[in-house]
């Protein structure tokens, strides 16, 4: 008698998660190594390594970025997978972006480099989470995973004279989103966000506690600090209960 050929399509599916997941730690922690480097030997380098970085590598970098982005995307959308598989050729595309944009973002100004190596390992946990948990659960922790870089960021910058502003710009921005997705979620159009049976509470709570956070720190900016503390305590708090609970 044939197997069952629908368990070998379970088993691929349940898989599935784990394998993605496991490809975005990778990628994470890779992208993470070279703007450990970069920054130990250009941001913290001497005046000669700085320059060399400055007029030789890192245009040169970016220029490979460009180059790896352009296959990533002939490979998909020209060759249609005949060399490469599809979801190779988007990882390809993807290692093309990031090294053209963060090199980009370095050479623009070397202090950025510092919240790029903050900024990867967010990024890389969030995309553990929308690989593992639920979108209800995914979604309130990318908000207060944001709102931690966000506070991060104005707790160093907020006082800076030359771009205080324009962090106090985004800032405010920012919390015109959190009340924006709050809205979004709240009338009727949360199906493009959540599953339609879900609870939006958790999303509710993220988006109110950061939009506190935020508004806290405009008005009194050492209150970052403190607001930093408490939301990622709620973070830890929210992870192990949506863990035990898909448990």
């Amino acid at each position: 008698m044939a197997k069952n050929p629908n368990k070998r399509t379970r088993a691929a599916k349940k898989d599935e998660p784990m394998t993605q997941m496991m490809k975005l730690f990778l990628a994470g922690c890779g992208a993470e190594l070279y703007l450990l480097i970069v920054r130990r030997f250009y941001y913290q380098g001497n005046a000669e390594q700085q320059i060399a970085w400055y007029d030789q590598y890192l245009p040169f970098l970016i220029g490979l970025g460009i180059v790896v982005l352009a296959l990533g995307l002939i490979s998909r959308y020209v060759l249609r997978g005949k060399w490469i598989s599809r979801s190779a050729s988007w990882y390809i595309a993807g290692a093309g972006a990031f090294l053209a944009l963060a090199n980009g973002i370095i050479l623009w100004n070397i202090s950025t480099v510092t919240l790029l190596t903050v900024v990867v390992p967010v990024a890389m946990l969030l995309g553990v989470l929308w690989c593992l948990y639920d979108r209800t659960c995914a979604l309130s922790l990318t908000v207060l995973g944001i709102t931690l870089v966000a506070l991060w960021v104005c707790q160093r910058e907020l006082s800076n004279i030359f771009i205080g502003s324009y962090i106090r710009a985004a800032a405010a921005i920012y919390c015109v989103l959190m009340v924006a997705l709050a809205a979004v979620v709240k009338w009727g159009k949360s199906k493009f966000l959540l599953p339609v049976r879900s609870d939006p509470l958790a999303v509710y709570v993220a988006c109110g506690l950061s939009l506190v956070a935020m508004v806290a720190s405009l008005v009194y900016t050492p209150a970052a600090y403190y607001a930093m503390w408490a939301l990622a305590i709620v973070v830890f708090a929210l992870a192990v209960y949506y863990t035990v609970k898909q448990l």
